[in-house]
C-alpha cells in the first residue's frame, strides 16, 4: 500500500487551482483520509467505503458552487444560475477535477483491494474519479466545516465555472426564454458580415428583437457568433 503521505499527483503540484485542496486532502488524518479512498468493491461493509463521504461531499460541492454563482453574478436569473451550477456540479465536471487532483491513483490507500481488482481501471473510471472528489469534499467537511473549505472547492472547480460560462451554456436558447418572460417576444440572428478566406472565415452576427439590436458577436462560425451575440444580449437585459 502507498504511504498515506504520499503527495497527489505530482504533475499537478504547481497546480494553482487545485493546490488548496491538494494541501488540505494531505492534511487529513490518515483513517478519514483512507476512507475517502475506499472502493465499495473493497470492503463487506459498503458503510466503510467512501458512499456515505460521497453523499456528504456532493451537497458541500452543490452549496459551493452555488453560492460562489450567487455572489459573483448577480444579474443573473434563476434559470441562468441553475444551468451554470448544474454543469459545473455534474459527474463530468467532477471527473475532470479529479484527474487533475489525482484521486484515482490513490485508492490503494484505503482498505486492500480484493484478489483480481484493476487498480488501474478504477483509476480510469469515470464515475469512480467523480465519487472520490465528492468523497474528499464529505471528509473535508468533516474535518474542517464548510468555511474553511469553500474557497479551496471553488478554486478547484473554477475552470469548470469559466468553461460553463463561455462553452457550455446556450446562451441563445437563455435569451429566448428570458425574453419569453418579458412578454414572449422573438430574436432573430442576422448575419452582418462574413470575411476571410473559407478556412478562417470571420462571422458577425446580431441579436436582434423587435427590430432592436440588442447584442453582435463575432467567431469562426455562424453558430458561435450567435451564441456570442446572445450572450451579449443577455448581458444587456440583466442591466436593463
Amino acid at each position: 500500500m502507498p504511504s498515506s503521505t504520499s503527495p497527489l499527483a505530482p504533475s499537478d503540484a504547481g497546480d494553482d487551482s487545485t493546490a488548496q485542496l491538494l494541501a488540505l486532502i494531505e492534511g487529513l488524518p490518515s483513517g478519514l483520509r483512507e476512507r475517502a479512498f475506499t472502493h465499495p468493491s473493497f470492503v463487506e461493509d459498503r458503510s466503510r467505503s467512501y458512499e456515505r463521504l460521497e453523499f456528504l461531499g456532493d451537497s458541500v460541492l452543490d452549496l459551493a458552487v452555488a453560492q460562489e454563482l450567487y455572489e459573483r453574478f448577480p444579474d443573473f436569473s434563476e434559470g441562468r444560475l441553475t444551468k451554470v451550477w448544474a454543469y459545473v456540479v455534474s459527474r463530468a465536471s467532477c471527473a475532470v477535477v479529479g484527474r487533475r487532483l489525482g484521486v484515482g491513483e490513490r485508492l490503494a490507500e484505503g482498505a486492500s483491494p480484493p484478489s483480481g481488482a484493476d487498480l488501474a481501471v478504477l483509476a480510469r473510471n469515470r464515475n469512480v474519479v467523480a465519487a472520490l472528489v465528492e468523497a474528499v469534499l464529505g471528509a473535508l467537511y468533516l474535518q474542517h466545516g464548510f468555511e474553511p473549505i469553500r474557497a479551496a472547492t471553488v478554486a478547484a472547480f473554477e475552470e469548470r465555472i469559466e468553461y460553463a460560462l463561455t462553452s457550455h451554456v446556450d446562451h441563445k436558447t437563455e435569451l429566448q426564454e428570458e425574453l419569453a418572460r418579458r412578454g414572449a417576444h422573438q430574436v432573430v440572428y442576422e448575419v452582418l458580415a462574413a470575411e476571410g478566406p473559407p478556412h478562417e472565415r470571420l462571422f458577425t452576427c446580431a441579436a436582434v428583437v423587435d427590430g432592436v439590436r440588442l447584442g453582435t458577436g463575432e467567431g469562426p462560425s455562424k453558430k458561435t457568433a450567435e451564441q456570442i451575440a446572445a450572450r451579449e444580449a443577455l448581458t444587456l437585459l440583466a442591466g436593463a
